[in-house]
């Protein structure tokens, strides 16, 4: 006999998924905002400093990059407690492993946006008698966020799918909604395709509000 689709208890236990699918963008949400001062800060380090402190960026972009998320989830949350007298819970040790993530792959969004900005508006700068600091504020950051943002979208898209993998520590997120579901009804087909759909459409509703937001910036500035 044929595996027959069956909805019900899907839709009996949806709470699971919907509170997941919100931990999801809030994990998603907090995790890039700190990933963005991390990233900021470090690009505009990278730009101004001297090799060692280049290298040692570098060195912390590169780890991140060449080193699996869910390994760092497991160093983070099951490592670094045994070496160094830490105790925080599942979902804070997530938060802070996903804002690591993203803050070495925006270093170098941000390292480029800032590289990108035309020597003109900084000349310019200097020429009407603006210091550093306030050539960073008021001309380069501005022109790097309107290179910068739509692979900041990208980023945070990303990172709201990164989260399932916030799973494999117990942080009910929508994929550990999925498994729990999974886990004690055995309707393992039609749990998945819900939840493939709920990432889909969110995915998608994610990105055009976003690039609403660019095309809002872009005419603004």
């Amino acid at each position: 006999m044929g595996y027959t689709l069956n909805f019900n208890l899907i839709w009996r236990h949806f709470d699971k998924l919907s509170g997941g699918l919100l931990l999801s963008l809030e994990l998603a949400l907090i995790s890039i905002t700190i990933g963005i001062v991390i990233g900021l800060v470090l690009a505009v380090w990278y730009v101004s400093a001297g090799r060692v402190v280049r290298a040692i960026i570098a060195a912390y972009v590169e780890f991140i990059r060449n080193v699996p998320l869910i390994l760092l989830v497991y160093l983070v949350f099951y490592g670094l407690p045994t070496v160094v007298d830490l105790a925080y819970s599942a979902q804070t040790s997530f938060v802070a492993t996903l804002a690591l993530y993203s803050g070495a792959y925006l270093v170098e969004v941000f390292r480029s946006g800032l590289e990108a900005v035309p020597r003109g508006q900084i000349d310019a700068g200097k020429a009407i008698g603006l210091t550093p600091w306030q050539r960073l504020i008021h001309v380069r950051l501005p022109t790097m966020m309107r290179i910068t943002l739509p692979a900041l979208s990208n980023t945070f898209i990303s990172l709201f799918k990164d989260t399932s993998v916030a799973s494999v520590i117990s942080v009910p997120e929508l994929t550990y909604g999925a498994q729990w579901i999974n886990f004690n009804t055995f309707r393992i087909v039609e749990v998945y395709l819900v939840v493939t759909a709920m990432y889909l459409v969110t995915g998608y509703a994610l990105l055009f509000a976003l690039r609403l937001v660019e095309r809002w910036y872009r005419t603004a500035r």
